[in-house]
């Protein structure tokens, strides 16, 4: 058998492979002149391009370098606080109740309102007869204490009970909107769970509570607006003078901070109007007037007591035109 080879092939073979291989070399050498004829990179002057750029980039770097750990750290530490500041936010904001009341302050309140309730809940009669309504109003501060004791940032008294107290407070102060035995029957179960708490026995609970505060199930405007006006007729006649001022200045000092705190309170996510902007414009005007009467205290300013006190009286009368 004849074998095949190069010179074999057909004259019309060999002229196209002869044009193929002149094709490629044609492009190769159109791409090396094309890269020769590219334009230079440009030179700049040392001296000019000093005051733009590092001549090293390790000196354009102050303090330590860091590693990779530290980084890991600190993500880890922003989205820590990153989650502490939305469950601070998310429960009412424990640091904003450490800033307007003292725990001081809510403790004796606690204990003085407890003294007023065990004088309403006496006897059926007493109570359906319209006691009733002042065990409303007690039992509705009362729950909205124990809110802002669950979430202040100190350590205050009944704390880890707070919760509970909370939501039994508010529940029998719901149901005590009339009355009748079976409500007194529960308002006097109140009564005795405060008798443990100030004693120290605690309060057991029928029921889990939840952390979080829902205010709509905690406090009714209506009575926290009551309270407000009782607090201010008491604060108005503590500061009557500077002589009154001084003499009742622990109780002055407590009141204003209740006040701040109901300001606080009225517009927190659940309560009435909470998210009308005039609304809450006249109740934090209450709020800051009356911490305005804690820092004149302070100050020692007594006419400075005096005009904060006048302010908190306005704020509270330009809401009551409008909202009750």
């Amino acid at each position: 058998m004849q074998s095949r080879c190069f010179p074999c092939l057909p004259a019309t073979s060999v002229a196209i492979a002869f044009l193929v291989a002149f094709g490629f070399l044609a492009e190769v050498g159109s791409t090396a002149i094309a890269q020769e004829q590219r334009a230079r990179p440009p030179k700049f002057d040392a001296d000019e391009v000093s005051r733009v750029f590092f001549a090293d980039p390790s000196t354009a770097f102050r303090g330590e370098r860091p590693s990779l750990a530290n980084l890991r750290d600190a993500g880890a530490e922003k989205v820590m606080a990153q989650a502490e500041a939305a469950a601070e936010e998310s429960s009412g904001g424990g640091s904003k109740w450490g800033k307007i009341v003292s725990p001081l302050s809510l403790e004796d309140e606690i204990k003085r309102i407890k003294l007023r309730y065990d004088s309403v809940i006496t006897t059926p009669g007493a109570f359906n007869g319209g006691g009733y309504q002042d065990a409303r109003l007690n039992l509705t501060v009362l729950a909205t204490l124990f809110a802002v004791v669950s979430d202040h940032k100190e350590d205050v008294r009944w704390k880890s009970d707070a919760h509970t107290a909370r939501d039994v407070m508010a529940r029998t102060a719901r149901n005590s909107a009339a009355g009748s035995t079976q409500v007194y029957n529960e308002a006097k179960l109140r009564k005795a769970d405060l008798q443990d708490l100030v004693s120290g026995a605690g309060i057991t609970a029928t029921q889990k509570s939840e952390k979080v505060n829902e205010w709509h199930m905690i406090a009714d405007r209506s009575p926290l607006m009551e309270y407000a006006e009782q607090l201010l007729d008491t604060l108005g006649d503590h500061t009557r003078d500077a002589a009154a001022t001084q003499e009742n200045l622990d109780a002055v000092k407590r009141e204003a901070e209740l006040l701040a705190m109901l300001g606080e309170v009225l517009v927190q996510e659940g309560m009435d109007d909470y998210d009308d902007p005039d609304y809450a414009e006249l109740s934090r005007a209450m709020t800051t007037s009356s911490s305005g009467v804690v820092s004149a205290i302070e100050r020692q300013d007594w006419d400075g007591v005096r005009s904060a006190v006048g302010d908190v009286t306005q704020s509270c009368a330009a809401c009551h035109e409008q909202y009750r």
